[in-house]
């Protein structure tokens, strides 16, 4: 069998009469049939084909087949966007009277969907810290039937032992569903390691240029039919040409993947002991509290590093005003490196108590590293830092 990094590239959909190298767009709503019983046919599952592009589509499905292929998952669903997948995860898995049991360092919308959105059908979350495993055993309850955690974590960059996790949720029947959008399926496979479910925002590495929105799920065949049901009556659909982009871009995720870490890697490097930071956090680092995890679980360190900005919100704003490469944005995963305060936009609906429990303080900026040459990535930082540190030392005199 080929490796994963040919098969993400030399993986795609039937060649058609055209006999094109390129997959073409299908831009197309629905599908024809042969007659009325090859309809009849399809509708009632017994045939396989494209009947309706919410339901399936040629671009969407080479997707789809790709990840699987990434992931080593049965089957899959490709979403609109990456927080569908997750909703669409839990509302198409879980009952009235469900319980999960969720890593606090979770992306700001993932938990307002535990929080506020799933008690609603009285499905009930319990938040733990997701490097305490024993919190994880304590927490399981009779009725809990999903684990879900992000490693590394937005932002914190927080590491879940996977294997030893999966091993808990295997004993206690829970379904482990693991959002691997940092690492992707080039630095880490959570199903290799013992997970059931994968679920990436494909708008962020898998697209890698900020183009197109998108969401995938992969995983158990058996736990992927209960929502495939749910996705497919509720419509939260990837678009043909969004899957287009998406299964286009997977063929160079190694290649930028490999780039983006060994940017970060040497950027983090640079910076740490820098006088206007308190400190750098990158799961590469020696310094990281879970390096010999991540050299366990990962092979490379990712494209995001942290770094906790001496002053706060204050220092941080005067960071952005003084960068010139970075951009400023809440989004990630772009050949562009771009920065992002959390406590003021991704996860400023979170409460100050609940940002702090994961080590979201008012100055740490989240730095997705981009492909620039490093060399001016690190000139950049470093200017824009001196000159933050030399406006608290004046403030001071």
């Amino acid at each position: 069998m080929a490796s994963k990094e040919t098969l993400a590239i030399r993986a795609q959909a039937e060649r058609s009469h055209n006999r094109e190298h390129s997959v073409p767009l299908y831009l197309t709503s629905s599908f024809t049939f042969d007659d009325a019983e090859m309809g009849r046919a399809m509708f009632a599952d017994e045939i396989a084909g494209n009947v309706y592009s919410r339901y399936s589509n040629p671009n969407v499905d080479e997707f789809i087949r790709k990840v699987c292929l990434l992931e080593g998952g049965e089957e899959g669903i490709a979403f609109a966007s990456g927080m569908a997948a997750i909703f669409a995860t839990f509302a198409g898995s879980l009952q009235a009277g469900d319980h999960v049991v969720a890593s606090k360092a979770l992306f700001g919308s993932a938990i307002q969907i535990l929080n506020k959105i799933m008690p609603k059908w009285g499905v009930t979350t319990t938040f733990v810290e997701g490097h305490d495993l024993s919190q994880w055993e304590a927490a399981t309850q009779e009725n809990t039937k999903f684990y879900f955690c992000e490693s590394p974590s937005n932002p914190g960059l927080e590491l879940t032992d996977l294997r030893a996790l999966s091993a808990i949720a295997k004993r206690h029947q829970v379904v482990l569903a693991v959002d691997n959008c940092f690492a992707t399926p080039v630095i880490q496979n959570p199903i290799e390691l013992g997970a059931d479910l994968v679920m990436h925002s494909a708008t962020k590495y898998m697209d890698g240029q900020g183009r197109v929105l998108g969401g995938i799920l992969v995983g158990r065949k058996d736990l992927i039919e209960p929502i495939r049901f749910f996705a497919r009556h509720t419509g939260p659909a990837l678009s043909p040409f969004n899957a287009w982009v998406l299964s286009k871009s997977l063929e160079t995720l190694f290649v930028r993947m490999r780039a983006h870490s060994e940017n970060a890697l040497t950027l983090a490097r640079t910076l740490e002991g820098n006088a206007a930071l308190q400190a750098v956090h990158y799961p590469f680092l020696e310094s990281h509290p879970q390096y010999e995890l991540a050299k366990q679980q990962m092979k490379y360190g990712g494209a995001i590093l942290t770094l906790e900005v001496k002053g706060g919100f204050k220092a941080v704003n005067a960071l952005t005003q003084h960068l010139e490469i970075a951009s400023i944005s809440p989004n990630l995963g772009d050949t562009r490196t771009i920065l992002t305060h959390p406590a003021s936009t991704t996860h400023s609906k979170l409460s100050k108590e609940e940002r702090a429990e994961v080590g979201i303080t008012d100055g740490l900026v989240r730095v997705a590293v981009g492909l620039e040459n490093i060399d001016d990535l690190i000139e950049d930082f470093q200017q824009a830092l001196a000159k933050v540190a030399a406006s608290q030392e004046a403030a001071t005199v």
